[in-house]
């Protein structure tokens, strides 16, 4: 959680399975760090740039994998 802002990657993860990809091959693919992917998992921030590789490797949105919800 960001200063009352919550952030959820279950779009993402979902998203993987629809496509049969697993986060290791997405990772390789989008050229992001092991970090990312941890902080993904644990629902942290991760910097826009890393989002915005990930979305080209998908060919997707940011809507379609990161959800944020004000509380």
């Amino acid at each position: 959680m960001v200063d009352g802002v919550s952030i959820s990657y279950n779009k993402l993860w979902k998203l993987l399975i629809d496509k049969g990809m697993s986060g290791r091959e997405l990772r390789i693919k989008a050229g992001v760090t092991t970090t990312v992917m941890a902080k993904m998992k644990k629902d942290e921030p991760v910097h826009l740039e890393a989002l915005m590789k990930i979305c080209k490797a998908l060919s997707c949105t940011l809507n379609e994998i990161v959800e944020t919800t004000i509380i």
